[in-house]
């Protein structure tokens, strides 16, 4: 294997793939999409449907759901396959939490799902303020879910159990893809740190009769190989996943790591067998699936009592 094969050079700028006819993004606009977009802006708020360009933003703000992007709009790290700029982040916005929380209720949400940059800079990375917004949506919006995404925080699990202990319904932390991409895609992250924080979130969960659905993603089509695929499956079910979305990278501009190549939906839906054949209790899997892509259906799942075969989805 060559060099170029892991680490792509970013100022080679290669020719882009051409995108097959399957893979297409939903339109954007309308009343309901314009609306929400209105709303953000007025309540100074961001989120990653817009920041990493998602290619389900015109579904979700169509139908009132977006994914709420904490501490900025400034990462501490820069992965290459990320359209979130990374530098030198700005200072906690301490009202952040709550107008959050009211935009949930303006929104009339009834699971909302948040995020966050990076924040190596904080000594907590950014997990009290995870806690905050999980506590002022919970105060502003009785029984209204919650799903919050987050970082690695350099793996101190001290500032993940705080998150954890507000209970929010589904901790995920993305995996992002296979361990041999680390290098090229996650320059400043750890497989093994990942997996680590994923099965001490799980070990939390059933420690607190199971309070807390533990959650990961990757994405496809950046280099990997179908056997690195189940292997990361495999470890991920091993280290306590219960849920996982697999969907396909596009590239945000010729400055990221390119598209190797664009996965077929037949192997997606293999993907998502194999996946619950090991043992994971819902796979969300499919060409234009991401993080947050129906969050509140696998939170419901979780809570059911029906086996792993009925909570299996692709996208």
């Amino acid at each position: 294997m060559s060099s170029d094969d892991l680490i792509p050079d970013l100022g080679r700028a290669p020719l882009p793939l051409r995108k097959p006819s399957w893979l297409r993004m939903k339109r954007q606009g309308g009343t309901g999409y314009n609306d929400l977009k209105t709303l953000l802006r007025t309540s100074r708020l961001h989120t990653v449907c817009e920041s990493a360009n998602c290619p389900n933003r015109g579904e979700c703000f169509t139908s009132g759901t977006a994914t709420f992007l904490l501490m900025g709009e400034v990462c501490t790290r820069h992965c290459t396959f990320c359209n979130i700029p990374g530098g030198k982040a700005g200072p906690l916005d301490p009202d952040e939490p709550r107008r959050v929380a009211e935009a949930v209720r303006e929104m009339g949400l009834k699971f909302a799902v948040c995020t966050s940059v990076n924040r190596d800079d904080l000594p907590d990375g950014g997990a009290e303020h995870f806690a905050d917004t999980i506590r002022e949506i919970r105060a502003a919006n009785p029984g209204c879910g919650v799903e919050v995404l987050v970082p690695d925080f350099m793996g101190d699990e001290a500032a993940l159990i705080r998150v954890l202990e507000e209970t929010p319904e589904i901790l995920n932390h993305n995996l992002e893809t296979v361990p041999r991409l680390y290098p090229a895609l996650r320059t400043s992250a750890d497989y093994q740190r990942s997996l680590d924080v994923l099965q001490a979130a799980r070990c939390w969960s059933d420690a607190h009769g199971g309070a807390v659905g533990v959650k990961s993603g990757i994405m496809l089509g950046v280099g990997e190989s179908g056997d690195e695929v189940v292997d990361l499956m495999r470890d991920a079910v091993a280290h306590g996943v219960q849920v996982l979305t697999v969907g396909q990278y596009l590239q945000p501009s010729r400055r990221h790591h390119p598209v190797r190549r664009y996965v077929e939906p037949e192997e997606f839906e293999r993907l998502a067998t194999i996946g619950r054949d090991l043992g994971l209790e819902w796979v969300e899997a499919g060409p234009l699936v991401r993080s947050s892509y129906h969050a509140r259906e696998q939170s419901e799942s979780l809570a059911d009592t029906d086996g792993p075969a009925d909570r299996d989805r692709t996208g």
